[in-house]
Protein backbone atom coordinates (compact mmCIF):
# COMPACT_ATOMS: atom_id res chain seq x y z
CA UNK A 1 0.00 0.00 0.00
CA UNK A 2 2.63 2.33 0.92
CA UNK A 3 4.14 1.88 -2.81
CA UNK A 4 1.39 2.18 -4.35
CA UNK A 5 1.18 5.58 -1.98
CA UNK A 6 4.60 6.52 -2.64
CA UNK A 7 4.30 6.20 -6.71
CA UNK A 8 1.33 8.20 -6.92
CA UNK A 9 2.67 10.89 -4.83
CA UNK A 10 5.72 11.02 -7.26
CA UNK A 11 3.50 11.50 -9.96
CA UNK A 12 1.09 13.99 -8.87
CA UNK A 13 3.87 16.13 -7.91
CA UNK A 14 5.35 16.31 -11.48
CA UNK A 15 8.43 18.05 -10.73
CA UNK A 16 7.51 20.14 -7.79
CA UNK A 17 9.08 20.24 -4.18
CA UNK A 18 7.02 19.43 -1.17
CA UNK A 19 7.16 22.64 1.44
CA UNK A 20 6.41 22.71 4.97
CA UNK A 21 5.55 25.63 6.69
CA UNK A 22 4.06 26.16 10.04
CA UNK A 23 5.65 27.29 13.40
CA UNK A 24 8.76 26.61 15.02
CA UNK A 25 8.38 23.42 16.77
CA UNK A 26 5.68 22.21 14.46
CA UNK A 27 8.24 19.94 13.58
CA UNK A 28 8.73 20.71 9.90
CA UNK A 29 12.16 19.57 10.24
CA UNK A 30 11.79 15.67 12.14
CA UNK A 31 8.70 15.37 9.67
CA UNK A 32 9.89 16.34 6.28
CA UNK A 33 13.15 14.19 6.96
CA UNK A 34 11.06 11.11 6.97
CA UNK A 35 8.88 12.06 4.53
CA UNK A 36 11.37 12.56 1.81
CA UNK A 37 13.12 9.49 2.80
CA UNK A 38 9.67 7.24 1.88
CA UNK A 39 9.02 9.02 -1.18
CA UNK A 40 13.10 9.00 -2.25
CA UNK A 41 13.44 12.65 -2.51
CA UNK A 42 16.31 14.59 -1.32
CA UNK A 43 15.34 16.63 2.18
CA UNK A 44 16.55 20.21 2.39
CA UNK A 45 16.34 22.51 6.08
CA UNK A 46 16.32 26.13 4.52
CA UNK A 47 17.41 27.26 7.90
CA UNK A 48 20.53 25.20 7.71
CA UNK A 49 21.17 26.59 4.14
CA UNK A 50 20.77 30.19 5.84
CA UNK A 51 23.02 29.13 8.60
CA UNK A 52 25.66 27.32 5.88
CA UNK A 53 25.36 30.57 3.76
CA UNK A 54 26.26 33.29 6.26
CA UNK A 55 28.90 31.17 8.38
CA UNK A 56 26.65 32.21 11.69
CA UNK A 57 23.60 30.88 13.36
CA UNK A 58 20.45 32.37 13.29
CA UNK A 59 20.61 34.14 16.67
CA UNK A 60 23.89 35.79 15.79
CA UNK A 61 22.22 36.88 12.52
CA UNK A 62 19.02 38.54 14.14
CA UNK A 63 21.93 39.59 16.94
CA UNK A 64 24.02 41.57 14.15
CA UNK A 65 21.79 42.42 11.32
CA UNK A 66 18.44 42.21 12.75
CA UNK A 67 15.26 40.53 11.43
CA UNK A 68 14.43 41.90 8.14
CA UNK A 69 18.24 41.26 6.76
CA UNK A 70 17.09 37.33 7.80
CA UNK A 71 13.93 37.41 6.00
CA UNK A 72 15.17 39.02 2.27
CA UNK A 73 18.03 36.17 3.12
CA UNK A 74 15.55 33.77 3.88
CA UNK A 75 13.23 34.59 0.97
CA UNK A 76 16.59 34.24 -1.65
CA UNK A 77 17.34 30.92 -0.29
CA UNK A 78 14.12 29.56 -0.70
CA UNK A 79 13.44 30.74 -4.57
CA UNK A 80 17.03 29.28 -5.06
CA UNK A 81 16.05 25.95 -3.69
CA UNK A 82 12.31 25.74 -5.56
CA UNK A 83 14.28 25.68 -8.82
CA UNK A 84 15.65 22.33 -7.71
CA UNK A 85 13.47 19.88 -8.76
CA UNK A 86 11.24 17.62 -6.42
CA UNK A 87 12.38 18.04 -2.71
CA UNK A 88 11.21 18.06 0.33
CA UNK A 89 11.46 21.39 2.33
CA UNK A 90 11.10 22.82 5.41
CA UNK A 91 11.00 26.55 6.08
CA UNK A 92 11.40 28.59 8.73
CA UNK A 93 8.39 29.61 10.72
CA UNK A 94 8.41 33.34 9.28
CA UNK A 95 8.95 32.21 5.64
CA UNK A 96 5.06 31.71 4.29
CA UNK A 97 4.11 35.37 5.57
CA UNK A 98 6.00 36.80 2.64
CA UNK A 99 3.53 37.08 -0.63
CA UNK A 100 6.33 36.65 -2.96
CA UNK A 101 7.89 33.82 -1.08
CA UNK A 102 3.75 32.32 -1.11
CA UNK A 103 3.57 33.07 -4.64
CA UNK A 104 6.88 30.79 -5.96
CA UNK A 105 5.65 27.97 -3.76
CA UNK A 106 2.40 27.81 -5.38
CA UNK A 107 4.30 27.98 -8.82
CA UNK A 108 6.71 25.32 -7.77
CA UNK A 109 5.62 23.28 -4.42
CA UNK A 110 2.54 21.82 -2.75
CA UNK A 111 2.61 23.69 0.45
CA UNK A 112 1.61 21.78 3.79
CA UNK A 113 0.59 23.93 6.76
CA UNK A 114 2.34 21.17 9.93
CA UNK A 115 -0.80 22.61 12.67
CA UNK A 116 0.35 22.15 15.93
CA UNK A 117 -1.55 23.59 19.09
CA UNK A 118 0.12 25.91 21.56
CA UNK A 119 0.81 23.66 24.63
CA UNK A 120 2.52 21.05 21.94
CA UNK A 121 4.80 24.13 20.54
CA UNK A 122 6.31 24.91 24.13
CA UNK A 123 6.69 22.01 24.89
CA UNK A 124 9.38 21.36 21.93
CA UNK A 125 10.87 25.13 21.69
CA UNK A 126 11.84 24.96 25.29
CA UNK A 127 14.03 22.05 24.06
CA UNK A 128 16.36 24.54 22.52
CA UNK A 129 17.39 28.37 23.01
CA UNK A 130 17.96 28.74 19.03
CA UNK A 131 14.57 31.12 18.80
CA UNK A 132 15.61 34.33 18.45
CA UNK A 133 11.62 35.39 18.45
CA UNK A 134 10.81 34.24 21.83
CA UNK A 135 13.84 35.71 23.64
CA UNK A 136 11.44 37.75 25.63
CA UNK A 137 10.23 38.01 28.74
CA UNK A 138 7.42 35.97 28.40
CA UNK A 139 7.94 33.54 25.90
CA UNK A 140 4.35 31.74 26.16
CA UNK A 141 2.47 35.06 25.47
CA UNK A 142 5.05 35.61 22.64
CA UNK A 143 4.43 32.61 20.89
CA UNK A 144 0.61 32.75 21.46
CA UNK A 145 0.43 36.35 19.53
CA UNK A 146 2.40 34.77 16.81
CA UNK A 147 0.29 32.20 16.28
CA UNK A 148 -2.29 33.87 16.16
CA UNK A 149 -0.89 36.64 13.90
CA UNK A 150 0.27 34.02 11.50
CA UNK A 151 -2.35 31.48 11.44
CA UNK A 152 -4.78 33.17 8.69
CA UNK A 153 -1.41 32.99 6.62
CA UNK A 154 -1.13 29.29 7.24
CA UNK A 155 -4.33 28.69 6.14
CA UNK A 156 -3.72 29.63 3.19
CA UNK A 157 -1.33 26.45 2.61
CA UNK A 158 -2.38 23.70 0.14
CA UNK A 159 -3.12 21.24 2.65
CA UNK A 160 -3.27 21.13 6.75
CA UNK A 161 -1.52 18.26 8.43
CA UNK A 162 -2.48 18.27 12.71
CA UNK A 163 0.87 18.10 14.04
CA UNK A 164 0.37 16.02 17.01
CA UNK A 165 2.30 14.25 19.67
CA UNK A 166 2.71 10.63 18.14
CA UNK A 167 5.74 9.14 16.40
CA UNK A 168 7.29 10.93 13.94
CA UNK A 169 7.11 8.16 12.05
CA UNK A 170 3.61 7.81 12.20
CA UNK A 171 3.15 11.65 11.39
CA UNK A 172 4.99 11.09 8.19
CA UNK A 173 2.66 8.06 6.94
CA UNK A 174 0.00 10.56 8.01
CA UNK A 175 1.02 13.18 5.26
CA UNK A 176 1.91 10.80 3.37
CA UNK A 177 -1.66 9.32 2.94
CA UNK A 178 -2.92 13.30 3.14
CA UNK A 179 -0.62 13.71 -0.26
CA UNK A 180 -2.03 10.61 -2.03
CA UNK A 181 -5.60 11.61 -1.96
CA UNK A 182 -5.00 15.58 -1.90
CA UNK A 183 -2.82 16.10 -4.62
CA UNK A 184 -5.06 15.13 -7.54
CA UNK A 185 -7.51 17.99 -6.59
CA UNK A 186 -4.81 20.51 -5.92
CA UNK A 187 -6.18 23.35 -8.23
CA UNK A 188 -9.73 22.88 -5.98
CA UNK A 189 -8.08 23.19 -2.81
CA UNK A 190 -5.89 25.81 -3.88
CA UNK A 191 -9.24 27.95 -4.77
CA UNK A 192 -10.99 27.14 -1.70
CA UNK A 193 -7.78 27.81 0.45
CA UNK A 194 -7.86 31.60 -1.75
CA UNK A 195 -11.26 31.99 -0.83
CA UNK A 196 -11.42 31.33 2.73
CA UNK A 197 -8.36 32.97 4.36
CA UNK A 198 -6.90 35.69 1.87
CA UNK A 199 -8.82 38.37 2.39
CA UNK A 200 -8.60 37.85 6.70
CA UNK A 201 -4.92 37.11 6.51
CA UNK A 202 -4.07 40.43 4.48
CA UNK A 203 -5.78 43.06 6.80
CA UNK A 204 -4.62 40.81 9.77
CA UNK A 205 -1.19 41.13 8.81
CA UNK A 206 -0.70 44.02 6.86
CA UNK A 207 -3.42 46.92 8.35
CA UNK A 208 -3.69 50.16 6.41
CA UNK A 209 -0.99 52.64 7.16
CA UNK A 210 -1.94 55.53 9.13
CA UNK A 211 -2.68 59.25 7.50
CA UNK A 212 0.18 60.41 6.19
CA UNK A 213 2.74 57.61 6.81
CA UNK A 214 5.02 56.23 4.11
CA UNK A 215 4.65 53.31 2.03
CA UNK A 216 8.20 53.22 0.97
CA UNK A 217 11.22 50.19 1.96
CA UNK A 218 14.67 51.21 1.78
CA UNK A 219 18.04 49.36 2.40
CA UNK A 220 21.19 51.09 3.54
CA UNK A 221 25.05 49.96 2.39
CA UNK A 222 27.92 51.51 3.98
CA UNK A 223 30.94 52.14 2.04
CA UNK A 224 33.44 51.91 4.99
CA UNK A 225 36.43 54.49 4.30
CA UNK A 226 37.36 56.36 7.38
CA UNK A 227 36.73 59.80 7.55
CA UNK A 228 35.38 59.48 3.75
CA UNK A 229 32.95 56.91 4.59
CA UNK A 230 29.56 57.20 2.66
CA UNK A 231 25.77 55.62 3.27
CA UNK A 232 24.51 53.96 -0.61
CA UNK A 233 20.60 54.47 0.04
CA UNK A 234 18.59 52.40 -2.05
CA UNK A 235 14.69 52.34 -1.80
CA UNK A 236 11.41 53.77 -3.99
CA UNK A 237 10.56 57.61 -3.41
CA UNK A 238 14.40 58.91 -3.00
CA UNK A 239 13.58 61.39 -5.65
CA UNK A 240 11.11 63.23 -3.42
CA UNK A 241 13.41 62.91 -0.30
CA UNK A 242 16.52 63.48 -1.88
CA UNK A 243 16.64 67.20 -0.41
CA UNK A 244 16.19 65.86 2.86
CA UNK A 245 18.87 63.55 2.59
CA UNK A 246 21.19 65.83 1.28
CA UNK A 247 20.77 68.69 3.85
CA UNK A 248 21.39 66.24 7.02
CA UNK A 249 25.21 65.82 5.22
CA UNK A 250 25.63 69.74 3.89
CA UNK A 251 22.47 72.13 5.82
CA UNK A 252 22.21 75.21 3.66
CA UNK A 253 24.62 74.11 1.06
CA UNK A 254 24.30 75.02 -2.72
CA UNK A 255 23.84 72.25 -5.28
CA UNK A 256 24.62 71.97 -8.85
CA UNK A 257 22.82 69.62 -10.52
CA UNK A 258 24.46 67.77 -13.38
CA UNK A 259 22.15 65.94 -15.66
CA UNK A 260 21.27 65.10 -19.22
CA UNK A 261 19.01 66.09 -21.33
CA UNK A 262 16.48 62.78 -21.40
CA UNK A 263 16.59 62.24 -17.49
CA UNK A 264 16.00 66.39 -17.40
CA UNK A 265 12.90 65.60 -18.67
CA UNK A 266 11.85 62.64 -16.50
CA UNK A 267 13.48 63.17 -13.08
CA UNK A 268 14.84 66.65 -12.47
CA UNK A 269 11.45 68.78 -11.82
CA UNK A 270 11.31 65.90 -8.57
CA UNK A 271 14.36 66.35 -7.80
CA UNK A 272 14.78 70.10 -8.41
CA UNK A 273 11.26 70.31 -5.90
CA UNK A 274 13.13 68.51 -3.51
CA UNK A 275 16.13 70.75 -3.01
CA UNK A 276 14.30 74.07 -2.89
CA UNK A 277 11.73 72.13 -0.50
CA UNK A 278 14.55 71.93 1.90
CA UNK A 279 16.15 75.32 1.47
CA UNK A 280 18.92 74.42 -0.40
CA UNK A 281 19.68 77.04 -3.34
CA UNK A 282 20.02 75.00 -6.83
CA UNK A 283 21.91 75.32 -10.36
CA UNK A 284 20.77 73.38 -13.08
CA UNK A 285 23.44 72.04 -15.80
CA UNK A 286 22.11 69.93 -18.94
CA UNK A 287 24.39 67.94 -20.78
CA UNK A 288 23.78 65.73 -23.98
CA UNK A 289 22.66 62.45 -23.41
CA UNK A 290 25.36 59.60 -24.12
CA UNK A 291 28.77 58.48 -24.25
CA UNK A 292 29.94 61.50 -26.35
CA UNK A 293 29.44 63.80 -23.08
CA UNK A 294 31.80 62.17 -21.65
CA UNK A 295 34.60 63.65 -23.37
CA UNK A 296 37.53 66.71 -22.39
CA UNK A 297 35.24 69.26 -24.38
CA UNK A 298 32.38 68.80 -22.45
CA UNK A 299 34.35 68.47 -18.92
CA UNK A 300 35.86 71.68 -19.63
CA UNK A 301 32.17 73.11 -20.49
CA UNK A 302 30.48 71.57 -17.69
CA UNK A 303 33.40 73.40 -15.18
CA UNK A 304 32.86 76.12 -16.29
CA UNK A 305 29.42 76.38 -15.86
CA UNK A 306 30.13 74.64 -12.13
CA UNK A 307 32.43 77.79 -11.45
CA UNK A 308 29.69 80.69 -13.06
CA UNK A 309 27.58 78.93 -10.35
CA UNK A 310 29.99 79.93 -6.94
CA UNK A 311 29.62 76.33 -6.00
CA UNK A 312 32.18 76.27 -3.04
CA UNK A 313 34.14 73.30 -1.68
CA UNK A 314 31.72 72.83 0.82
CA UNK A 315 28.35 73.17 -1.76
CA UNK A 316 27.35 70.07 -4.02
CA UNK A 317 27.97 68.68 -7.26
CA UNK A 318 24.58 66.78 -7.65
CA UNK A 319 25.39 63.50 -10.21
CA UNK A 320 21.72 63.17 -11.79
CA UNK A 321 21.80 60.37 -14.13
CA UNK A 322 23.37 57.00 -15.76
CA UNK A 323 26.83 56.09 -15.90
CA UNK A 324 27.88 58.94 -18.26
CA UNK A 325 26.43 61.49 -15.89
CA UNK A 326 27.97 60.06 -12.24
CA UNK A 327 31.10 59.56 -14.39
CA UNK A 328 31.67 63.48 -16.18
CA UNK A 329 30.03 65.01 -12.92
CA UNK A 330 32.51 63.07 -10.44
CA UNK A 331 35.35 64.05 -12.27
CA UNK A 332 34.35 67.36 -12.41
CA UNK A 333 33.86 67.59 -8.51
CA UNK A 334 37.01 66.00 -8.21
CA UNK A 335 38.97 68.76 -10.28
CA UNK A 336 36.55 72.21 -9.42
CA UNK A 337 38.76 73.89 -6.91
CA UNK A 338 41.35 71.08 -6.32
CA UNK A 339 38.28 69.18 -5.10
CA UNK A 340 34.40 69.25 -4.38
CA UNK A 341 31.80 67.36 -2.55
CA UNK A 342 29.47 65.20 -4.87
CA UNK A 343 26.07 63.22 -4.31
CA UNK A 344 25.61 60.38 -6.78
CA UNK A 345 21.34 59.85 -7.55
CA UNK A 346 22.08 57.39 -10.15
CA UNK A 347 18.76 56.60 -12.72
CA UNK A 348 19.27 53.45 -14.29
CA UNK A 349 20.26 50.01 -13.26
CA UNK A 350 23.64 49.86 -14.32
CA UNK A 351 24.34 52.91 -12.44
CA UNK A 352 23.32 52.08 -9.56
CA UNK A 353 24.97 48.84 -9.14
CA UNK A 354 28.30 49.64 -10.31
CA UNK A 355 29.14 52.70 -11.54
CA UNK A 356 27.94 55.07 -8.83
CA UNK A 357 29.51 53.11 -6.42
CA UNK A 358 33.57 53.47 -5.70
CA UNK A 359 34.47 56.63 -6.62
CA UNK A 360 35.71 55.99 -9.85
CA UNK A 361 35.42 59.23 -12.36
CA UNK A 362 36.29 60.08 -15.55
CA UNK A 363 35.77 60.78 -19.73
CA UNK A 364 37.14 59.09 -22.56
CA UNK A 365 39.85 59.49 -25.05
CA UNK A 366 39.97 58.49 -28.45
CA UNK A 367 42.93 56.30 -26.97
CA UNK A 368 40.03 54.43 -25.07
CA UNK A 369 37.37 54.68 -22.35
CA UNK A 370 37.86 56.27 -19.05
CA UNK A 371 41.69 56.45 -19.59
CA UNK A 372 41.46 60.01 -17.91
CA UNK A 373 39.83 60.59 -14.26
CA UNK A 374 40.17 60.71 -10.83
CA UNK A 375 39.07 58.41 -7.82
CA UNK A 376 36.75 60.64 -6.12
CA UNK A 377 34.04 59.05 -3.28
CA UNK A 378 31.00 60.59 -3.29
CA UNK A 379 29.30 61.99 -0.02
CA UNK A 380 26.27 59.76 -0.59
CA UNK A 381 24.67 57.40 -3.06
CA UNK A 382 20.55 57.51 -3.49
CA UNK A 383 19.24 54.98 -5.66
CA UNK A 384 15.63 55.24 -6.36
CA UNK A 385 14.54 52.23 -7.69
CA UNK A 386 11.32 54.12 -9.07
CA UNK A 387 13.49 55.53 -11.89
CA UNK A 388 13.96 51.73 -13.16
CA UNK A 389 10.50 52.10 -14.48
CA UNK A 390 10.94 54.72 -17.15
CA UNK A 391 14.22 52.52 -18.68
CA UNK A 392 14.04 50.69 -21.80
CA UNK A 393 14.18 47.05 -21.81
CA UNK A 394 17.48 46.69 -23.25
CA UNK A 395 19.05 49.26 -20.39
CA UNK A 396 17.41 47.36 -17.88
CA UNK A 397 18.82 44.03 -19.32
CA UNK A 398 22.56 46.11 -19.68
CA UNK A 399 22.25 46.73 -15.45
CA UNK A 400 21.42 43.25 -15.08
CA UNK A 401 24.75 42.34 -16.49
CA UNK A 402 26.55 43.74 -13.55
CA UNK A 403 24.44 42.48 -10.73
CA UNK A 404 25.25 38.51 -12.70
CA UNK A 405 29.01 40.01 -12.82
CA UNK A 406 28.43 40.10 -8.04
CA UNK A 407 27.46 36.36 -7.64
CA UNK A 408 30.59 35.35 -10.43
CA UNK A 409 33.28 37.16 -9.04
CA UNK A 410 32.64 35.93 -5.18
CA UNK A 411 29.13 35.01 -4.50
CA UNK A 412 28.06 31.36 -5.74
CA UNK A 413 24.62 31.82 -4.15
CA UNK A 414 23.56 34.78 -4.93
CA UNK A 415 24.13 34.08 -8.55
CA UNK A 416 22.32 30.41 -7.69
CA UNK A 417 19.47 33.00 -6.88
CA UNK A 418 19.48 34.95 -9.96
CA UNK A 419 19.35 32.11 -11.98
CA UNK A 420 16.11 30.77 -10.13
CA UNK A 421 14.40 34.28 -10.08
CA UNK A 422 15.82 36.46 -12.29
CA UNK A 423 11.98 37.28 -13.74
CA UNK A 424 11.38 38.67 -9.83
CA UNK A 425 14.49 41.16 -10.46
CA UNK A 426 12.94 42.40 -13.46
CA UNK A 427 9.13 43.04 -12.78
CA UNK A 428 9.30 43.39 -8.61
CA UNK A 429 10.51 46.55 -6.81
CA UNK A 430 11.29 44.74 -3.64
CA UNK A 431 13.31 42.21 -5.15
CA UNK A 432 15.19 45.12 -7.23
CA UNK A 433 16.28 46.52 -4.08
CA UNK A 434 17.69 43.15 -2.67
CA UNK A 435 19.45 42.46 -5.74
CA UNK A 436 21.16 45.90 -5.61
CA UNK A 437 22.02 46.30 -1.93
CA UNK A 438 24.25 43.11 -2.56
CA UNK A 439 25.57 43.80 -5.30
CA UNK A 440 26.92 47.30 -3.64
CA UNK A 441 27.43 45.35 -0.82
CA UNK A 442 30.07 43.32 -2.41
CA UNK A 443 31.34 46.27 -4.40
CA UNK A 444 31.46 48.27 -1.25
CA UNK A 445 33.52 45.46 0.58
CA UNK A 446 35.65 45.09 -1.85
CA UNK A 447 36.00 49.12 -1.88
CA UNK A 448 36.92 49.39 1.62
CA UNK A 449 39.72 47.41 1.11
CA UNK A 450 41.53 48.43 -2.24
CA UNK A 451 39.84 52.10 -3.23
CA UNK A 452 42.47 52.85 -5.68
CA UNK A 453 42.60 49.50 -7.47
CA UNK A 454 46.03 48.06 -6.22
CA UNK A 455 44.94 44.73 -6.50
CA UNK A 456 41.51 42.96 -5.22
CA UNK A 457 39.35 45.90 -6.98
CA UNK A 458 40.04 44.92 -10.18
CA UNK A 459 37.96 41.52 -9.33
CA UNK A 460 35.13 43.99 -10.36
CA UNK A 461 36.60 44.58 -13.80
CA UNK A 462 35.70 40.66 -15.03
CA UNK A 463 34.08 41.16 -18.30
CA UNK A 464 35.72 44.06 -19.07
CA UNK A 465 38.70 43.90 -20.60
CA UNK A 466 37.26 42.22 -23.43
CA UNK A 467 34.30 44.49 -22.83
CA UNK A 468 35.73 47.42 -23.58
CA UNK A 469 38.19 46.92 -26.56
CA UNK A 470 34.61 45.43 -27.76
CA UNK A 471 32.69 49.19 -27.27
CA UNK A 472 36.20 50.70 -28.55
CA UNK A 473 35.90 49.10 -31.82
CA UNK A 474 32.16 50.00 -32.02
CA UNK A 475 33.03 53.53 -31.63
CA UNK A 476 30.63 53.96 -28.18
CA UNK A 477 27.76 53.37 -31.11
CA UNK A 478 24.61 52.92 -28.55
CA UNK A 479 22.66 51.59 -31.29
CA UNK A 480 25.19 48.90 -31.94
CA UNK A 481 26.34 47.91 -28.52
CA UNK A 482 25.70 49.43 -24.63
CA UNK A 483 28.00 49.21 -21.83
CA UNK A 484 26.19 45.92 -20.11
CA UNK A 485 26.40 44.29 -23.35
CA UNK A 486 30.02 44.13 -23.85
CA UNK A 487 30.21 43.06 -20.23
CA UNK A 488 27.75 40.31 -21.16
CA UNK A 489 29.55 39.45 -23.84
CA UNK A 490 32.88 39.77 -22.42
CA UNK A 491 31.75 37.96 -19.46
CA UNK A 492 31.30 34.54 -20.96
CA UNK A 493 34.48 35.42 -23.15
CA UNK A 494 36.54 35.50 -19.74
CA UNK A 495 34.77 32.26 -18.68
CA UNK A 496 35.18 30.37 -21.87
CA UNK A 497 38.85 31.17 -21.84
CA UNK A 498 38.80 30.14 -18.19
CA UNK A 499 37.79 26.76 -19.22
CA UNK A 500 39.81 26.97 -22.70
CA UNK A 501 42.99 27.06 -20.07
CA UNK A 502 42.00 24.75 -18.00
CA UNK A 503 40.90 26.91 -15.10
CA UNK A 504 37.25 25.85 -14.83
CA UNK A 505 34.72 23.22 -16.11
CA UNK A 506 33.19 24.13 -19.41
CA UNK A 507 29.66 23.56 -17.73
CA UNK A 508 31.09 27.02 -16.06
CA UNK A 509 30.62 28.63 -19.17
CA UNK A 510 27.72 26.89 -20.90
CA UNK A 511 25.73 28.25 -17.49
CA UNK A 512 26.70 31.50 -17.44
CA UNK A 513 25.96 31.94 -21.23
CA UNK A 514 22.46 29.60 -20.88
CA UNK A 515 21.49 32.35 -18.17
CA UNK A 516 22.41 35.60 -20.14
CA UNK A 517 20.68 34.39 -23.01
CA UNK A 518 17.32 33.54 -21.18
CA UNK A 519 17.00 37.14 -20.07
CA UNK A 520 17.76 38.24 -23.60
CA UNK A 521 21.62 39.24 -23.41
CA UNK A 522 24.03 39.01 -26.42
CA UNK A 523 26.51 36.70 -25.17
CA UNK A 524 29.40 36.22 -28.52
CA UNK A 525 31.24 38.90 -30.52
CA UNK A 526 29.29 37.99 -33.47
CA UNK A 527 25.91 39.21 -31.54
CA UNK A 528 26.59 42.72 -32.16
CA UNK A 529 25.30 43.98 -35.03
CA UNK A 530 27.44 44.40 -38.15
CA UNK A 531 30.66 43.37 -36.79
CA UNK A 532 33.52 43.38 -39.21
CA UNK A 533 36.91 43.51 -37.21
CA UNK A 534 39.43 40.84 -36.68
CA UNK A 535 40.69 39.07 -33.90
CA UNK A 536 43.97 41.44 -34.28
CA UNK A 537 42.10 44.71 -34.02
CA UNK A 538 40.42 43.40 -30.44
CA UNK A 539 43.97 42.39 -29.43
CA UNK A 540 44.97 45.62 -30.17
CA UNK A 541 42.31 47.27 -28.12
CA UNK A 542 42.80 45.62 -25.24
CA UNK A 543 46.05 46.79 -25.05
CA UNK A 544 44.27 50.39 -24.21
CA UNK A 545 42.92 48.34 -21.30
CA UNK A 546 44.21 50.20 -17.76
CA UNK A 547 45.00 46.93 -16.45
CA UNK A 548 48.18 46.77 -19.13
CA UNK A 549 51.05 46.13 -16.79
CA UNK A 550 54.83 47.01 -18.96
CA UNK A 551 52.87 45.98 -22.13
CA UNK A 552 50.88 42.11 -20.40
CA UNK A 553 47.50 41.68 -20.87
CA UNK A 554 45.48 41.04 -17.22
CA UNK A 555 42.33 39.32 -17.22
CA UNK A 556 39.76 38.32 -14.67
CA UNK A 557 38.60 34.73 -14.93
CA UNK A 558 37.21 31.98 -12.97
CA UNK A 559 37.57 29.07 -11.16
CA UNK A 560 34.11 28.13 -11.09
CA UNK A 561 30.83 30.46 -10.54
CA UNK A 562 31.91 32.71 -7.18
CA UNK A 563 35.60 32.45 -7.75
CA UNK A 564 37.06 34.94 -10.04
CA UNK A 565 40.74 35.92 -9.89
CA UNK A 566 43.12 37.96 -11.26
CA UNK A 567 45.35 36.80 -13.78
CA UNK A 568 48.43 39.10 -14.98
CA UNK A 569 51.04 38.43 -18.08
CA UNK A 570 48.33 36.56 -20.07
CA UNK A 571 50.18 35.30 -23.35
CA UNK A 572 49.06 37.26 -26.39
CA UNK A 573 49.48 34.88 -28.70
CA UNK A 574 46.91 32.44 -27.13
CA UNK A 575 44.43 35.39 -26.18
CA UNK A 576 44.62 35.92 -30.17
CA UNK A 577 43.95 32.45 -31.15
CA UNK A 578 41.34 32.18 -28.44
CA UNK A 579 39.72 35.63 -30.35
CA UNK A 580 39.97 33.43 -33.84
CA UNK A 581 37.97 30.63 -32.63
CA UNK A 582 35.29 32.88 -30.82
CA UNK A 583 34.83 35.05 -34.11
CA UNK A 584 33.67 31.42 -35.26
CA UNK A 585 31.06 31.33 -33.29
CA UNK A 586 27.71 32.17 -34.78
Amino acid sequence: MIDERVQAVRAALDGRAIVLVGMMGSGKSAIGQRLAARLGLPFVDADAEIVAAAGMSIPEIFGKYGERYFRDGERRVIMRLLNSGPIVLATGGGAFLDPRTRDRIAERGVSIWLDADLKILLKRVRRKNDRPLLHTDDPEETLRKLMEARRPLYELADLRVESREIPQDAMADDTLALLAGELPRLEELRRRAQSKGFARAMTHLYPARAEGEEATRQETVRVDLGGRSYDIIIGDGLLQRAGDHIAEIAPSAACAVITDENVARLHLPIVEQSLKNAGLRTTIIIVPPGEASKSLSVFGRVCDDVLAARIERRDLIVALGGGVVGDLAGFVAASVRRGSRFVQIPTTLLSQVDSSVGGKTGVNSRHGKNLIGAFHQPSLVLADVDTLRTLPPREFRAGYAEIVKYGLIGDARFFDWLEADSDAVFHSQAEQICAIAVSCETKATIVGRDETEQGERALLNLGHTFGHAFERLTNYDSDRLVHGEGVAIGMVCAARFSARRGLCAAAVAERLERHLKSVGLPTKIRDIPDWRDDAQAILDAMYQDKKVERGALTFVLLRAIGEAFIAKSVDAAETFDFLKDELKRT
